[in-house]
């Protein structure tokens, strides 16, 4: 279905009829996306699918009330009722107001597509499957299956408001991930590993192959000499990189505006305060090149940016889209963000990360005389008023006397999002942001990235044999 965006007198009409009951704001998500993914396993590209789907998102807002409606179509009565819907639930004080003139914002191009998804076909796509599996294949002989997927997308959005913004953007999405199996003596292993950017097929070279066999064989190697940890409270070295899902889901959440708007947050009332130990710097950005948290624009039409959210210990900034914005009386920071135009958007994450600091990691571990240090994680869990949270962790090492000694696995991490902030008492240098295909599923499903330096973490309950 061609689904055309409308022209400015037919937004400005749009925008009429959304106000038309009373409202504050009102703003017009247009959207157009393509998916493709193929898929390998037992040695062949055996699936394959494409889908397309676009449509227009109508939100209004009346003072605590928000009116959203969205259709399918592009045929204007279809629009102009999904408007008219959106004005009914969020009916409130009538304004005289009409929507600003419409002027288009000039962004910046974070992600440039060099070569379009929609110029390669499956045919072109399988080879760089093959080469992958192949590649694993003959490096060990303990490899009993692969299985890899490519997917790929591109969304072309427009965003039209009563404040009279308007802007468009392309954001392409591209994902690599495979798990292999390992079987050796009887025991079977598994891992996997990923990557994924905003990028066109310039995404697929033999040097992302290479590394992601790499990667995977290593992994899953490693798991054959790895035991589960005895359980208990330790200090708890996190390394570089993966690891920044404890700033995601530990603390990420509870900065997001609309948690400290509704007193949710264990954070909503610490603005201005010390929340942990000077140095530590944590941000949520939307600026990375290519990254697959990254923002031209966000899903209101504010402009992608950097957001300190803790400066040198100190909470400095929430999270916010323009209703938490309007709220706290702060500007909003490019964090309203939405799985796509049937959804309203809410304060989430781009990429989240902690800057780094002036230790290294050796001098982390050779300060534990007993703990873990870990590496690998495959999810997490957050409860958002208390901060509770676990991690199951994949490998990493037991530290002893200040040195790396078994290899550990298949173990859990829980804590307090708050208290673990608080207990960071080192952190290295090594900053790493994670390329992996990290979502988010607050409500709906955004692509998201994490990463940060190695951190101490002084005592963490390690979930494992008792």
């Amino acid at each position: 279905m061609d689904l055309t965006t409308a022209t400015d007198m037919d937004s400005n009409k749009l925008l009429n009829l959304a106000l038309r009951k009373g409202g504050d704001y009102a703003d017009l998500y247009f959207e157009q996306t393509t998916f493709h993914s193929i898929v390998l396993r037992d040695g062949e590209v055996n699936a394959a699918s494409t889908h397309n789907e676009g449509g227009l998102g109508i939100r209004v807002v009346s003072g605590q009330n928000t009116g959203y409606a969205y259709t399918e179509s592009s045929l204007p009565r279809d629009r102009e009722e999904a408007a008219r819907t959106a004005s009914h639930i969020a009916q409130g004080l009538i304004r005289t107001s009409k929507p600003a003139p419409i002027a288009t914002l000039n962004l910046p191009d974070r992600y440039r597509i060099l070569k379009p998804w929609e110029d390669f076909s499956p045919q072109e796509k399988m080879p760089f499957l093959y080469d992958l599996n192949d590649r694993i294949f003959s490096a060990d002989k303990r490899v009993k299956k692969v299985t890899a997927q490519l997917s790929d997308s591109t969304s072309r959005i427009e965003i039209n408001n009563s404040l009279g913004i308007h802007c468009t953007d392309v954001r392409p999405m591209a994902s690599l991930s495979v798990t292999c199996v390992m079987e050796s003596g009887g025991q079977r292993e598994s891992a996997s590993a990923s990557r994924s950017f905003r990028m066109g097929g310039e995404f697929l070279t033999s040097d992302l192959i290479r590394e992601l066999a790499q990667e995977i064989i290593t992994r899953t190697s490693f798991l054959f000499g790895a035991k589960q940890p005895n359980g208990g409270e330790m200090p708890v070295v996190m390394a570089a990189g993966g690891s920044g899902i404890l700033l995601h889901e530990a603390i990420g959440h509870a900065f997001e505006a609309d948690f400290a708007r509704k007193k949710v947050s264990i954070f909503s009332d610490m603005m201005g305060k010390r929340v942990c130990n000077p140095g530590i710097t944590v941000i949520d950005d939307g600026t990375i090149a290519g990254n697959r948290g990254s923002l031209n624009v966000d899903d209101e039409g504010v402009p992608g940016q950097k957001t300190y959210m803790v400066t040198d210990g100190i909470l400095t900034s929430f999270l916010h889209d323009r209703i938490s914005a309007r709220y706290f009386q702060s500007d909003p920071t490019g964090n309203g963000r939405r799985e796509s135009f049937r959804y309203m958007p809410l304060p989430r994450m781009r990429a989240t990360y902690m800057d780094n600091g002036r230790d290294t990691e050796e001098a982390l571990i050779a300060s534990v005389k007993k703990g873990l240090y870990v590496d690998t994680f495959s999810n997490g869990q957050v409860q958002i008023g208390a901060g509770d949270f676990t991690f199951y962790v994949k490998s990493g090492y037991l530290i002893e006397n200040g040195k790396l000694t078994q290899p550990i696995k298949d173990t859990n991490i829980i804590g307090n999002g708050p208290e673990a902030l608080a207990r960071i008492t080192g952190v290295a240098n090594n900053c790493v942001i994670d390329d992996g295909t990290w979502t988010c599923g607050k409500e709906q499903s955004c692509a998201v990235s994490c990463g940060m330096p190695s951190v101490l973490v002084s005592s963490l309950t390690v979930g494992g044999r008792v």
